[in-house]
C-alpha cells in the first residue's frame, strides 16, 4: 500500500530571510500569496499535519477549513533551534561572529551557534515524527506544512542523506516536496516545486 507525503515549506513571514529558528513571527502578505499560488485548486490529500508554528499553523488551519480536511499539529515539526543567531540576518551574524557562519556551512554538524539544537538531535525528532505519521496513515496522501530544515531532515531520513551534506539542498520558499512510501521503501518523486503536481 503506497503512502504518499507533500512537503510543504511556508512561505516568506514578515521581516523577511533570516535565521528565524523558533521565534513565531506570522507569514507576511508576500508569504500568504506564495503559499496560495502554490497550491492552487488542487487539493489531493487525505490529512493536513502542521508545525504549530505561526508561519505553518495559520495557513494549515485555512487551508484544512476549506477543504474539510482533518488537521492535526505536531511540535516536533518545528524548525531547529538556532540559538544565538535566532532572529538575526545574515550580515547581523557576519558582523557579530566573523566567520562563523562560513565555518556553519562547511561544518553543520559542528560548527554550530551557542545555544543550538544539535543537528542530530534535531534529526532524531523528526525523523521519529515521521516514522510515527508514515506508519498511522498508510495508503494517505498527507501534506505536511513545515520548515526548511524539518524537509532537508526528511529527505536525510527518507533517502539516507548524510547530515553533514542535508544543509547542501536548497528549499524555497512555499515549495513542494513529495516522497512515496511502497513496501517500506522512500521515493522522491519531486523536490523544490513551486506549484502542486497533482
Amino acid at each position: 500500500m503506497n503512502t504518499t507525503l507533500d512537503l510543504m515549506r511556508h512561505g516568506e513571514p514578515v521581516g523577511g530571510r533570516k535565521y528565524r529558528g523558533q521565534i513565531d513571527d506570522p507569514l507576511s502578505e508576500r508569504g500568504w500569496v506564495q503559499m496560495h499560488d502554490a497550491i492552487g485548486e488542487v487539493a489531493p490529500w487525505t490529512r493536513v499535519v502542521s508545525s504549530p508554528l505561526m508561519r505553518c499553523r495559520v495557513f494549515a488551519e485555512a487551508l484544512a477549513r476549506r477543504r474539510g480536511l482533518p488537521l492535526v499539529f505536531e511540535p516536533r515539526f518545528k524548525e531547529v533551534g538556532f540559538g544565538e543567531w535566532e532572529g538575526l540576518t545574515a550580515a547581523e551574524i557576519d558582523t557579530r561572529w566573523p566567520g562563523s557562519l562560513a565555518r556553519f556551512k562547511a561544518d553543520p554538524v559542528g560548527a554550530r551557534p551557542l545555544g543550538a539544537e544539535a543537528l542530530p538531535a534535531f534529526h532524531a525528532r523528526v525523523s521519529e515524527a515521521l516514522d510515527e505519521m508514515i506508519a498511522a496513515n498508510p495508503g494517505e496522501h498527507v501534506l505536511l506544512v513545515c520548515h526548511a530544515g524539518v524537509i532537508r531532515m526528511a529527505l536525510a531520513w527518507a533517502l539516507h542523506v548524510p547530515l553533514a551534506q542535508a544543509y547542501r539542498i536548497e528549499v524555497a520558499s512555499a515549495s513542494l516536496t513529495r516522497l512515496r512510501f511502497e513496501s517500506g521503501h522512500a521515493h522522491l518523486v519531486f523536490h523544490g516545486n513551486l506549484r502542486l503536481m497533482s
